[in-house]
């Protein structure tokens, strides 16, 4: 990608491929939402538990390709690759910004 992700999203990526899970806390608000698999997990303890959850499960790693940003909203078509059906897949992540940190990611 030539352009730069905001910070907060590229900590994101580097915790979901393996970095200390105490940086979602550089990365979220304290009233963050994520969206995933039909499923809302609001606040940093329950989105740590939900990565957590999720790197067991499927034991994925995550390259973003290319983005698009349109006011506080940011649009990742990210490749996935783990241990799932049909992987890699190409997921569409759609981060909404407050300030300098997530306040939305939705994972489709």
């Amino acid at each position: 990608m030539s352009q730069k992700l905001p910070d907060c999203i590229s900590t994101y990526f580097t915790v979901s491929n393996g970095a200390d899970d105490a940086l979602l806390e550089q990365c979220f608000t304290g009233t963050a939402e994520v969206r995933d698999e039909g499923e809302t997990h609001v606040g940093i303890p329950t989105i740590r538990a939900w990565r957590r959850n999720a790197q067991s499960k499927y034991q994925y790693t995550l390259e973003p390709l290319e983005f698009s940003r349109q006011d506080n909203s940011v649009l990742v078509v990210t490749r996935v690759s783990g241990n799932f059906p049909g992987s890699p897949a190409n997921l569409q992540q759609r981060f909404q910004l407050a300030g300098d940190k997530i306040q939305v990611l939705e994972i489709q």
